[in-house]
């Protein structure tokens, strides 16, 4: 009786060696992502967005965001002119806002803000975490047609 034990054990032994385990298994898709950004546990800042300048009411700084799925980040939104800019975007329905700093005052909330919106020129800081992979838009609506408007792209 122990020989047939012997050969069994030997045979299952065999039989686990011969099988590849998912562990060590090289993946078959060559779509190694090393190159791509890694989510990180710090908040990552985005480029300010500046609406407006001194020479040019309708200027912007940056159109188009890049951001990661899952990433905490800052976002300084700044009005550097003279007129009142109604700051739209669907980001803020597809992220988890967790609080808007204005002049150091903080601002939480258990949802989205409708829009943000500058009255004079200051900065409004929106710090959040990306939850839904996709392509939004932000804009001036009423100043849409002189280019205030973009796109952010959550991977």
């Amino acid at each position: 009786m122990s020989k047939f034990k012997v050969i069994a054990f030997a045979a299952l032994v065999a039989g686990a060696l011969s099988m590849q385990h998912p562990a060590f298994a090289q993946s078959d898709d060559d779509d190694d992502d090393d190159d791509a950004p890694k989510v990180t546990r710090a908040s990552q800042n985005v480029p300010e967005l500046i609406l407006g300048s001194k020479d040019d009411n309708f200027a912007v700084n940056q159109k188009d965001f890049e951001l990661i799925a899952g990433q905490g980040y800052r976002w300084k939104i700044t009005s550097a002119a003279g007129l009142e800019y109604k700051f739209m975007t669907d980001l803020f329905r597809n992220v988890w806002v967790n609080q808007i700093v204005i002049n150091d005052l903080e601002v939480h909330m258990n949802g989205a803000p409708a829009w943000l919106e500058f009255d004079a020129e200051g900065t409004i800081n929106v710090q959040f975490t990306t939850v839904r992979p996709g392509e939004y838009t932000w804009s001036v609506p009423d100043l849409a047609d002189k280019g205030m408007t973009g796109k952010i792209i959550i991977k």
